[in-house]
């Protein structure tokens, strides 16, 4: 993923452009609609099942319930989940992360000049954190490996270019 593309903000916050970051579970089933797709699979299941009872099989009705039942609560635990993002925001000289999953949100601040950059690349998965002051928090949860490269990347940049700006003033 490149700037530019979705997910890729430019923050524009009191005049000063700054930089924003979106990642989102990638959910293809909206809520709206969450009612409609479990309606029409109910229906499809149950009119099936109609069918063979009437030709005698009756004791697939109550297994086609079960079925529409464990589809509900399968539907249910992916919904809960849909909205679940988190935002890196960079303005100025501090760094915000809004995470929310599970409907509870969490909000971190970092001072920009004492945040670091943390990249795991182990075995298992590249993971990349952001940590000041004994805190570190885990950034990039719902991007792929190469989208966690990418934003490791912009935000290595990012919080470096911190020293650059701090070095041009420092002769004012």
């Amino acid at each position: 993923m490149q700037p530019g593309t979705p997910g890729w903000e430019s923050a524009n916050v009191g005049g000063a452009v700054g930089f924003a970051f979106v990642s989102r579970r990638n959910s293809s089933l909206i809520p709206g609609n969450f009612c409609l797709v479990l309606g029409s699979l109910a229906a499809l299941s149950l009119g099936i099942a109609a069918g063979f009872a009437v030709a005698g099989a009756w004791l697939i009705l109550p297994f086609a319930g079960v079925e529409v039942a464990g589809l509900a609560i399968a539907l249910r635990c992916v919904m809960r989940r849909a909205g679940d993002y988190e935002k890196v925001a960079i303005q100025g000289d501090e760094v915000f992360l809004d995470v929310c999953e599970d409907s509870a949100r969490r909000c971190f601040r970092f001072n920009r000049f004492w945040a670091r950059l943390v990249v795991r690349d182990g075995a298992p998965r590249f993971e990349v954190s952001l940590r000041s002051h004994g805190r570190e928090v885990a950034v990039g949860r719902y991007l792929d490996e190469g989208g966690r490269r990418a934003l490791a990347r912009e935000l290595r940049c990012r919080l470096q270019s911190r020293w650059t700006n701090l070095a041009d003033h420092v002769g004012d």
